[in-house]
C-alpha cells in the first residue's frame, strides 16, 4: 500500500483549512503541494481567483496534475519548482499557504524571502510544522520502540526546524513578514484502520526507515515485532492514531 499522506493527516487538516481565510478572489501559492489535495481544496474556495501549487517532486507534481483533471478544477496549476529559488511573480500572490512544506529549505532565510517577495503587500502566510520531535508521538515514542532503547534516534531533524516559536519569528520578520502569531494544534497522525494497514504504512516513513535499517537478520525481526506491538497499542476504533503537536504560523507581508 502507497503511504496516503492526506490520510495521515486528516485530523489536522481542518484547523488550517480555518486558518487560511481563503477569499473568492484569491490568488494562492501552496508550497509543497504534493500531490495536490491542498491546492485543488484552496483553488476551490479561490473561485474567482486561483492556486498555484509547487513541488520539488516531479512524481508528485503529476500526481497533482493527474487529480486535478479527474476533478475537473480548472483554476489550478502546478509546477515542479524550488520556493527557495524560484522566480515567482513579484507581488503576485494574497495567500501563501504550506502543510508541512517549509521545513525542509537548505537556506530558510532566502527561502522566506523568496516567498515574501512573491507576496503582495498585506498579503498573508499560513503554514502548518511540527513542533519539536519529543511534542510528537509519531517521531518519539514510536521511533524509540522500533529501536529497543539501545540506539540513536535518527540525526535528521530537519521536520523540526521550524519547531521554536522565537526562532521561527525572527525568520519571518528578518524575510519580511510581520503580525507573526501561533497556534497550537493537538491532533492525532493516522496511520489505517487497523495495525496491518498502519504497519504497511509506517514502514515507508522515512525515519522508520532509516532506523529498520540499522538492523538485520533476527534483530530485524525483533524491530520489526516492537514497531507492530507500538502499533495495536495505539489501535482504535477510529484506526491506528498518534499523539501529535503542530503550529499553525500566520503572517503578513
Amino acid at each position: 500500500m502507497a503511504f496516503d499522506y492526506d490520510s495521515e493527516l486528516r485530523d489536522l487538516d481542518p484547523p488550517f483549512r480555518a486558518a487560511l481565510g481563503i477569499r473568492a478572489g484569491d490568488r494562492v501559492l501552496d508550497v509543497g503541494c504534493g500531490s495536490g489535495r491542498t491546492t485543488l481544496d484552496a483553488a476551490r474556495i479561490a473561485a474567482d481567483g486561483g492556486a498555484l501549487g509547487v513541488d520539488v517532486s516531479a512524481a508528485r507534481v503529476e500526481d497533482a496534475r493527474r487529480l486535478a483533471a479527474a476533478e475537473g478544477v480548472a483554476n489550478v496549476a502546478f509546477e515542479v519548482a524550488d520556493a527557495q529559488s524560484h522566480p515567482f511573480v513579484t507581488a503576485g500572490f494574497d495567500l501563501v499557504m504550506s502543510r508541512f512544506g517549509t521545513m525542509f529549505f537548505a537556506d530558510p532565510a532566502a527561502a522566506f524571502a523568496n516567498l515574501a517577495r512573491a507576496s503582495r503587500p498585506g498579503g498573508r502566510l499560513a503554514m502548518m510544522v511540527w513542533q519539536d520531535r519529543a511534542a510528537n508521538e509519531w517521531a518519539g515514542p514510536l521511533i524509540d520502540a522500533v529501536l529497543g532503547g539501545a540506539e540513536q534516534r535518527p540525526a535528521d531533524d530537519s521536520a523540526f526546524s521550524l519547531a521554536d516559536p522565537d526562532a521561527t519569528r525572527a525568520l519571518l520578520t528578518s524575510a519580511g513578514f510581520r503580525d507573526v502569531e501561533f497556534a497550537e494544534v493537538a491532533r492525532p497522525v493516522w496511520y489505517g484502520a487497523d495495525v496491518d494497514e498502519a504497519f504497511d504504512a509506517v514502514v515507508q516513513l522515512q525515519d522508520v526507515r532509516e532506523v529498520l535499517g540499522r538492523f538485520a537478520g533476527a534483530g530485524l525481526d525483533r524491530a520489526r515485532e516492537r514497531l507492530r506491538a507500538q502499533l495495536a497499542a495505539h489501535a482504535t476504533p477510529a484506526g491506528v492514531r498518534f499523539d501529535a503537536r503542530a503550529w499553525i504560523v500566520t503572517a503578513r507581508r
